[in-house]
């Protein structure tokens, strides 16, 4: 410990120049010594030239054991540590410095740090903030979890594809509550898929996508992620006990070399069953704090009721789906003319639509075809599409009228009785010539994307303008055109709703130019091979709209 001069005074020379006996030096180290804070001097040659109470404490060293030792000597662990660069720059610019940095042996401690130099070296100042620094970053993850699960849940509740959402959640919870996620859901028919990986390694997000892709397909009824899937209960399990129980493979492989230390199985729980989980992956070095698991578990709720949801979204639009499929009747037989017919349905967020087509004989025998989209992606849109489907059908039936004049009586009725109701439709009546065989169309267009013409030798002939006349449902008194086209024989006639034509990246004119294109080649073929490759090269992967699509070929003869 230190020594003392007469009547208890440290002496000087354990430290502060100054002759013994100097009360000025004295009273100095009497302030060092009672500080809350480290202090140290250091000399020109970093060896320590004196170091207060607090510093002793904090080195845990006696100081009678550090005066006169190089800094680097007495702290290896110093070199090439920021305090090394932060004191090295404050002497050779002369300024004095100020940071804060953890114990250099210890990443647990962490000192607001100043040192200033001085005729006799350097001045060094310690104070412990490891207190504030630790309510700082309590504080920090108590807003950042509060931030992500309402993140989150505003995500999954306003989504219109909530399993979209579902797959990105992994990337939301990392890293914040952990270091590596996996979401998996199971469907209506009780099969389990993982969704959506993210890893906070960069370099192991490959690794964790390609096991997420082989991993259900392995693991035994004992793994953690079976167990909760079958009880519904959170499974944690460190996964040196989880390695043992995968049979040697890609999956083991894979696990072994994302090197988690312990892996958390979270239960997405809808009307208390599970329909999927959420497991978490922590490394070696993340500490699993209670708050962030309870934070999990909230995110887990969100997913849960997010899946049930999608499920619930699922068996509306199958029922809607169905529906909608019961009113579009496979066409008639025209005994000259052949007919085929086609519909997809849009993506899940908006499957349900208001297109429709429809093929029947007027009273005369003279074939009719009916292509119309109402205004709507919903049970709504379907419902009136139904309803203007058959009003359609009874008044080209009864009247016999041609399309100009049908088209204009539906008008009249939507007007009259369906005024919230917008629709486009295009009508065609396939006439006969004097021999009997089907041979011109008569056509009528109400704002839909026109029909086009395939003849035997190729030509593809778009029937109309871009846009037809006024669509349905605006003025009853609109007036209406029609056309008269000769069809050579073997023609074939494409009507079609917009979600054909239409992207959202492109305009009409080029969607009917693409139409066309797509259609060049085809004459010849047979007519449901034709729709099946029309179909094929205009939509890529389930489309954003509804497409009904109706094909009529004249007999060749």
């Amino acid at each position: 410990m230190q020594a003392e001069g007469p009547a208890g005074v440290p002496r000087p020379s354990l430290g502060i120049p100054g002759p013994a006996g100097d009360r000025r030096a004295a009273d100095l180290i009497r302030v060092l010594e009672s500080m809350p804070a480290a202090f140290c001097l250091l000399d020109h040659d970093w060896r320590f030239r004196y170091v207060n109470g607090e510093a002793e404490r904090l080195m845990a060293l006696p100081r009678e054991d550090v005066l006169g030792r190089s800094l680097w000597d007495a702290f290896p662990g110093v070199a090439g540590s920021v305090y090394e660069e932060r004191y090295r720059t404050c002497v050779a610019t002369g300024e004095p410095v100020r940071f804060e940095a953890s114990h250099p042996d210890s990443a647990d401690s962490w000192y607001e740090v100043r040192a200033w130099p001085g005729p006799h070296g350097l001045a060094v100042y310690l104070l412990d903030v490891t207190d504030r620094r630790d309510a700082e970053d309590l504080a920090r993850r108590a807003t950042a979890r509060a931030a992500l699960v309402s993140r989150i849940t505003a995500e999954l509740a306003e989504a219109a594809d909530p399993e979209s959402a579902l797959a990105r959640l992994a990337r939301l919870v990392v890293p914040t509550l952990t270091d590596a996620c996996i979401v998996t859901v199971v469907d209506r028919e009780g099969r389990a898929r993982d969704v959506g990986s993210w890893h906070r390694d960069r370099g192991r997000r490959a690794l964790l996508a390609e096991y997420a892709q082989v991993r259900l397909e392995t693991l035994p009824s004992t793994s953690p992620v079976a167990r909760a899937l079958s009880a519904g209960t959170p499974v944690t399990e460190p996964v040196r006990a989880i390695l043992p129980l995968l049979r040697p493979g890609p999956a083991r492989d894979l696990l072994e070399a994302l090197r988690p230390e312990t892996a958390v199985v979270l239960p997405l729980l809808a009307e208390g069953r599970p329909v999927g989980v959420l497991t978490l992956y922590h490394d070696r070095d993340r500490a699993v704090r209670d708050e962030d698991l309870e934070t999990a578990r909230q995110v887990a709720v969100q997913a849960g009721q997010a899946v049930a949801r999608v499920h619930l979204q699922h068996r509306r639009a199958e029922l809607a789906e169905a529906l909608q499929r019961s009113l579009l009747t496979d066409p008639p037989d025209t005994g000259d003319a052949e007919v085929a017919v086609r519909y997809v349905p849009a993506a899940e967020a908006a499957r349900v639509g208001g297109d429709w087509y429809d093929a029947f004989l007027q009273r005369t025998g003279d074939p009719v075809i009916v292509i119309g989209d109402v205004v709507g992606h919903d049970t709504r849109a379907a419902a009136a599409m139904g309803q203007l489907r058959g009003l359609l059908r009874g008044i080209a039936h009864h009247s016999g009228a041609g399309p100009a004049e049908v088209l204009h009586g539906l008008d009249r009725a939507m007007c009259d009785m369906h005024t919230d109701t917008l629709a486009t439709a295009a009508v065609a009546r396939f006439e006969r010539s004097g021999t009997g065989s089907l041979a011109r169309m008569r056509l009528c267009n109400a704002g839909h994307p026109p029909p086009m013409a395939l003849a035997p030798d190729g030509t593809v002939t778009v029937l109309g303008d871009p846009v037809g006349d006024l669509m349905l449902g605006v003025d009853g008194d609109a007036g209406r055109r029609e056309r008269l086209v000769e069809l050579p024989p073997g023609t074939t006639v494409l009507l079609y709703t917009d979600g054909l034509v239409e992207r959202r990246d492109g305009t009409l004119d080029e969607g009917l130019e693409r139409l066309a294109g797509s259609l060049r080649g085809l004459a010849g073929r047979p007519l449901e091979q034709l729709c099946g490759l029309v179909l094929e090269r205009m939509l890529t992967g389930t489309p954003q709209d509804d497409v009904a699509l109706v094909a009529v070929r004249l007999s060749a003869v």
